[in-house]
């Protein structure tokens, strides 16, 4: 069950439940799309893995299987990511 992380890891912008602006990684690390697409260049900087849009979760299951309130907000270096993904 995917956690449904509720913001960007990178600048903390809020990414509700039915955003079409999430995306994940194979981990589940979550970022919004404009940092995915202008900042990290499509690589987690966690994990190294691509991202995907993340899947909403339908209204009528939110009661049974609430997302997740965990905020996890942990900026990326850009600069060492891009030159990581550079030797890469």
């Amino acid at each position: 069950m995917l956690e449904i992380r509720p913001s960007c890891e990178h600048c903390n912008t809020a990414l509700p439940f039915d955003s079409e602006e999430a995306m994940i990684c194979t981990f589940e690390c979550t970022f919004c799309a404009t940092c995915v697409e202008d900042l990290l260049l499509e690589v987690c900087p966690n994990c190294g893995g691509n991202f995907e849009k993340r899947p909403i979760r339908p209204v009528e299951f939110l009661g049974k299987y609430p997302v997740s309130q965990k905020v996890i907000h942990k900026p990326v270096d850009i600069e060492a990511h891009l030159i990581r993904i550079r030797k890469t």
